[in-house]
This record gives structure tokens, C-alpha cells and sequence, in this order.
């Protein structure tokens, strides 16, 4: 059956030559009396106005068209597209170029609005960029400042300003190498050296790393238990290493004090190991979720600041599962706890 309401440039014509033709034939015939006299005077008619109003679409019309499809591709017309424009466009109803626009109206909408976080994210990012510089430069040149004015002839205070300077030359030498570590991840300048070995292994070694720093706040360290029965995965052990060591370490400084941290270790199917470390503390808002995982985002900065770190440490872990294929994802409560958990591998034979 055909559908009236997307009729194709050929078929308007027809339709509408036939409109006029029939009334044409039928007062030919009327006047002559004569059956062949009308058949001639509607064939002529029908022939004569089709092409006349194909003529006038193709012209007035679809040569439009065909410019807006220009506009829209933004490109001289190749061979294929001049084939396009010629053969497969004016077969095209006006509803199906109608939704061809729109289709792509709807494509630079999302483009415009893709630009236009980028370039939000930008100004964050270098805003952001420029305060983790500022402060331990500024910070390193009043301590030179006072040293050249006569502190450098006090020795009981010459040797702690060498040694704070000292510390926030450190800070930006961190705040450098993490940066340079997540441009090569995201440009694949880092390669990966995958093998065989068991998560739990790994975790035990990173639990006995920060012992120290879990201890200073009374915090464990322990594997859920249910989930101590070995697991290979097939991962670079020194990145999933670092990854490990930034999560774990996030739980040791906002975890609460005599809390524990906890590893989790699931065979989600045959090709996948899901591991989450869990704490039982500050928890972070809801808001937040969607964007910790951003370079220098930071929750609460002046408490994040105050217990260090570049705020690059959740953007290297997801830079670094990433580049294996994987995810990483958050859940969190506030005053409940957050865990931060992500995938990898199975074994490979």
C-alpha cells in the first residue's frame, strides 16, 4: 500500500501530473465526443505536466536539498557522493530528508555539547593545575626568601627551612612523574607486561607495605573472608601494584581511626576477576561519585590537602585498568565508607 504521507519526488510528480490530466482527458472527450481524442489530450497532459513538475522539484527544490546535505557533510562532493545526490537522493521523500537533518542536528548537538565540557574540564583542569604548582613554589620561595634575608646564618632554624623546602620540591617531583605516568597511559606510550598470578598474593605483599601506615592510625589490613581461595588473574603485576597501593593507601587516610580495610576477591564468570577494597570511613557524597576518578578532583580540598597526595592517584588507577580493558567504579555512604572496586582478566593458559 502506498504511504501518501512520504511520497518520493518521482511519485509527487506522477500523482500530481495524473490530477491534472485526468480532468484534461475528460473535457477533451466531452467536447469531441471522441474516447480517442481524450486518451491523447490526458497522455499528453500527463506526460507534459510530470515532467514539467519534476523539472521544477529537481530545480527549485532538491537543488536546495542537495545544498543543505552539502552543508551538512562539509566536504567537496566525491564521486560517491555526487552518485548520491543524483540517484539515491531523489528518491528520497521529503519526511526522509526531513529525518536525515534531524539526525544530524541531533549529531552536532551532542558535539557542541561534548566541546563544551571539554572545554569546561579544561579550565578546571589547568585551574586546578596551576593552584597544585603554586602552592609549594610559593611556599619554597618564602622559605629561600628568609634564608637569604639572615636565616641562612641561624642555625636553629636554617636546617628545618632546607628541610620544608626540601619536602615541597618533593611534592611537585611527585605531582610531575604522576602527571608524566597518566599522559603515557592515555597515549599508550606505557606498554603493558601481563602474566599469571594470584591476586591475593599481591594484596598480602601491599597490606604488608603500608603496615606501617595502617598501624599509625590503628587500622586493619585483612581478605573478606570467603574469598581466600586463590584466584589467578592475567595483569602488569607492578601497575595493578600501584593501583592497589593508591586504593589502599586512600583508606588509610580517610578511613576512621581503629577501622579496617578491606580486600574482596569475586570470579564474576570465566573471563573476569572483580577485586574491591572497602573502608569504613568518611564516606563521600553522592555528587561526587561521578567525578573522583578526574585528575585533581578533589571532595573536600583543604582536608585532602592536609593529608597529602597530588590528586592524581584515582586518575592513574583508572588510567591503569583501563589500558588493561577493564572498569572501576565507586559506591560510598557517607559516615558508612566507600569501596572502589575494578576488573581483570582470568588466566591465561
Amino acid at each position: 500500500m502506498l504511504d501518501f504521507k512520504n511520497l518520493s519526488p518521482n511519485n509527487l510528480s506522477f500523482f500530481t501530473a495524473l490530477a491534472l490530466s485526468l480532468p484534461v482527458g475528460i473535457a477533451f472527450y466531452w467536447i469531441s465526443q471522441n474516447w480517442y481524442a481524450g486518451i491523447i489530450a490526458f497522455a499528453i497532459t500527463l506526460v507534459g505536466s510530470y515532467l514539467l513538475i519534476r523539472f521544477v522539484l529537481d530545480s527549485f527544490i532538491y537543488r536546495k536539498i542537495k545544498l543543505i546535505y552539502k552543508f551538512i557533510y562539509l566536504t567537496k562532493a566525491s564521486k560517491k557522493e555526487e552518485m548520491y545526490y543524483k540517484y539515491i537522493l531523489p528518491k528520497k521523500s521529503i519526511d526522509e530528508v526531513r529525518q536525515d537533518v534531524e539526525q544530524w542536528a541531533e549529531q552536532r548537538k551532542a558535539e557542541i555539547e561534548l566541546l563544551k565540557n571539554n572545554e569546561i574540564y579544561r579550565k578546571e583542569f589547568l585551574q586546578n593545575l596551576s593552584h597544585e604548582f603554586k602552592t609549594p613554589i610559593f611556599t619554597i620561595q618564602g622559605y629561600v626568601d628568609t634564608l637569604l634575608n639572615g636565616a641562612l646564618e641561624n642555625p636553629a632554624v636554617n636546617r628545618k627551612f632546607l628541610e620544608n623546602a626540601s619536602r615541597n620540591v618533593d611534592r611537585m617531583v611527585n605531582l610531575i612523574n604522576d602527571l608524566d605516568e597518566i599522559t603515557k597511559l592515555e597515549s599508550g606510550e606505557q606498554p603493558l607486561y601481563k602474566e599469571n598470578f594470584i591476586i591475593q598474593d599481591l594484596l598480602k605483599d601491599v597490606f604488608e607495605t603500608l603496615s606501617i601506615k595502617a598501624a599509625s592510625r590503628n587500622m586493619k589490613c585483612l581478605i573478606k573472608k570467603g574469598c581466600e581461595v586463590p584466584l589467578y588473574v592475567f595483569a602488569d603485576k607492578e601497575k595493578i601494584t600501584r593501583v592497589l597501593i593508591n586504593l589502599i593507601e586512600n583508606g588509610t587516610k580517610y578511613g576512621k581511626q581503629g577501622g579496617s580495610i578491606v580486600a574482596s576477591v569475586y570470579n564474576t564468570d570465566e573471563h573476569r576477576v572483580l577485586i574491591e577494597i572497602s573502608d569504613d570511613g568518611i564516606g563521600i557524597a553522592e555528587e561526587h561519585l561521578l567525578r573522583i576518578f578526574e585528575r585533581f578532583y578533589r571532595t573536600d580540598r583543604g582536608r585532602s590537602r592536609n593529608v597529602g597526595g597530588t590528586g592524581l592517584g584515582l586518575s592513574i588507577c583508572k588510567h591503569i585498568i583501563e589500558a588493561h580493558g577493564q572498569t572501576i567504579h565507586v559506591r560510598s555512604t557517607i559516615d558508612v565508607g566507600t569501596t572502589i572496586g575494578f576488573t581483570l582478566e582470568s588466566r591465561k593458559d
